[in-house]
């Protein structure tokens, strides 16, 4: 036992010290310091209009009805001094999303019927693919059809390309925590994903760790036509780290937290963010049974063995435990912070890590009793096989 503990001590010693300070509240883009709705919104604006950079905003969008509008006029609302234009492609929804659109009525929005999905391609990127294919602007910014953004947002973006000479410039959206399940699992998905992508190893160009967050990734065109433009990762189903990863291959990415943009998208209740982590889980482990034994393996050493050490060991191996549990939680806390969440959630971590781990593993029980990956009504088996 007492090798076991040593091995959990050492483990969470290199994540909190050596692992890319992936639990740190940072980093955000300076601008966006003020926040959604901030009283100091005005000097945000003031402060990012020197970019004029032409921008076009492809936004996919299928059966979101209940977003569609609240996003798109948060878009044509940004106080930005180059041109912009928003192109909604509706992925043939069944919800009158394209209608309600048009019936914005704004010049600058184009709404484009998108066509049947080929064979190869996933639903959201051939989406994609057509509204990049009618865009002309220099910069591109990807965003979903659930997210409202600060006027400030755009402007705030292309400064950041513009001075930091970047490729990529993504951010993690503010996400819902509002329902129990959203307040007890959200932040921690956030957590765990910053734990996989430490955005200071993303963020630095000498590391190969690349990833972006699909709800606000703002592309240079040049940086895109580089790596094949979108046709070049048709089928991925985890498309804006694979997006990433091509392009930090020649050039500079960000990866932050956004201050100026949130999700509309509720999960109100656990099965909710349950189907949410199963649709790419097993993706992520590249439908590998070897991947899966050892996330398991890894997950249950980090995660499950300090509290039992803690609680059920004795000696040292007791006090290597305790050390290890007290570490995760407090690495949990800069997050809860973020999502003003109380500090108590940071104790329950060993239990919501148990949650992923069985939605993974949900994920691969999925994928091998022949259901794979189905998200909005399509089933996406042919791409992942």
């Amino acid at each position: 036992m007492i090798v076991v503990a040593a091995v959990v001590l050492g483990a969470w010693g290199y994540l909190l010290l050596l692992h890319g300070r992936f639990w740190r509240a940072g980093p955000v883009l300076e601008a966006a310091m003020g926040g959604l709705g901030a009283a100091d919104g005005a000097s945000l604006i003031r402060a990012t209009r020197g970019a004029v950079t032409p921008v076009d905003v492809v936004v996919p969008a299928r059966d979101e009805a209940a977003t569609i509008e609240d996003t798109l006029r948060s878009l044509l609302a940004q106080d930005y001094g180059g041109a912009l234009r928003v192109i909604l492609v509706d992925d043939r929804s069944a919800d009158g999303t394209g209608a309600l659109a048009r019936a914005i009525g704004d010049e600058r929005l184009v709404v484009i019927d998108g066509a049947e999905r080929p064979a190869g391609w996933s639903g959201k990127l051939w989406a994609v693919e057509q509204g990049v294919a009618r865009s002309t602007a220099p910069f591109i910014l990807l965003t979903d059809a659930d997210i409202v953004h600060d006027p400030a947002h755009v402007a705030t973006l292309v400064a950041e390309a513009e001075r930091d000479g970047l490729d990529l410039v993504s951010e993690m959206v503010a996400l819902r925590a509002v329902s129990l399940a959203e307040r007890a699992l959200v932040p921690a998905f956030v957590y765990f994903f910053q734990m996989l992508y430490p955005f200071n190893l993303v963020n630095d160009p000498s590391t190969r760790v690349a990833a972006a967050a699909g709800g606000t990734m703002l592309v240079r065109r040049a940086a895109l036509e580089r790596i094949g433009g979108i046709d070049s990762l048709r089928g991925a189903l985890i498309d804006d780290v694979t997006l990433a990863a091509r392009i930090k291959q020649g050039g500079a990415i960000y990866l932050g937290h956004s201050g100026l943009a949130r999700s509309l998208r509720p999960y109100p209740g656990a099965a909710d963010i349950w189907r949410m982590v199963a649709r790419t889980a097993y993706v992520q482990l590249r439908l590998s049974p070897v991947l899966l034994l050892g996330t398991v393996l890894g997950l249950v050493l980090i995660w499950l063995m300090p509290p039992w050490l803690a609680l059920f060991g004795h000696g040292a191996a007791r006090w290597m435990g305790a050390v290890a549990w007290a570490g995760s939680a407090l690495s949990f806390v800069p997050t809860l912070r973020r999502f003003g969440q109380s500090p108590a959630w940071a104790l329950g971590l060993p239990a919501i890590a148990t949650f992923y781990l069985l939605a993974t593993i949900g994920s691969a029980v999925d994928y091998h009793r022949g259901r794979g990956v189905v998200w909005k009504g399509r089933s996406y088996q042919e791409i992942e096989s």
